[in-house]
């Protein structure tokens, strides 16, 4: 049976989500179909300073895997 699998992070620590998706799918044994994602528009921060004028964007992939029947 397909399921589904949601992951959420920030932009700036896209080497984390992508670490914890793959360790996930290692240790889950589950048999991966698609991966597909979406970021959110960056907002302007209220209290920004011209170097940081934005905030870090929401991220979010979802895993459409078959479960391992073992």
């Amino acid at each position: 049976m397909q399921q589904v699998k949601l992951f959420k992070g920030v932009e700036t620590e896209i080497s984390a989500l992508e670490k914890d998706v793959n360790e996930w799918i290692q240790k889950s044994g589950a048999r991966v179909i698609q991966i597909s994602g979406n970021i959110s528009p960056q907002s302007v921060s209220p209290a920004s300073s011209a170097k940081t004028r934005f905030v870090a964007s929401d991220v979010m992939l979802i895993v459409l895997y078959e479960a391992s029947s073992g």
